[in-house]
């Protein structure tokens, strides 16, 4: 088995960050950049404030992105938060929901990785953010019933997969 090494210059040379960081400011969103492996936002979302997380690895050469939702979950309810996830995980094509137990949080994550070059490009920072945001839209009436409107997490789930035909 072939093994490559790279030295630490060259892993910490092509920083998929600083392409992400521009986007960000183009779109003129509020960021904090935490070193030169960590960045977080803050995303205004149809139903509330969205925290969007990426983090460089560049020993793994993989982009993690998470995003958020800005909602506690109550101590009580996560079993039938676990519950629910599972099935919406059911339902993702890419990426994942999870918990943040610390900061009883939920969100979507997602990594890529970059082999080669670790080249980044703007379509692809631009496709996860909008897949990331997505599923936060799609699925907070889901989580809102569970947590709240006292939907076990089967109802939930079918309740705001509904889909209405035409409009009124």
């Amino acid at each position: 088995m072939t093994s490559l090494y790279l030295t630490r210059e060259e892993l910490e040379e092509s920083n998929p960050l600083d392409l992400i960081e521009s986007i960000i400011a183009d779109n003129d969103w509020s960021f904090d950049r935490q070193g030169n492996n960590e960045l977080t936002v803050g995303v205004e979302g149809s139903w509330c404030q969205y925290h969007l997380w990426f983090s460089w690895r560049s020993d793994l050469r993989a982009l993690h992105f998470s995003c958020a939702y800005d909602v506690k979950i109550p101590e009580r309810q996560y079993g039938s938060v676990y519950e629910l996830l599972a099935r919406v995980n059911e339902r993702m094509p890419v990426g994942h929901f999870d918990t943040w137990r610390e900061e009883g949080m939920i969100l979507f994550r997602h990594s890529l990785l970059l082999s080669g070059a670790c080249v980044v490009t703007n379509e692809q920072i631009q496709t996860l953010v909008e897949i990331g945001m997505s599923e936060l839209e799609k699925f907070y009436p889901a989580i809102q019933f569970c947590l709240w409107g006292g939907k076990t997490p089967e109802d939930a789930i079918e309740a705001a997969m509904f889909e209405t035909m035409g409009e009124a």
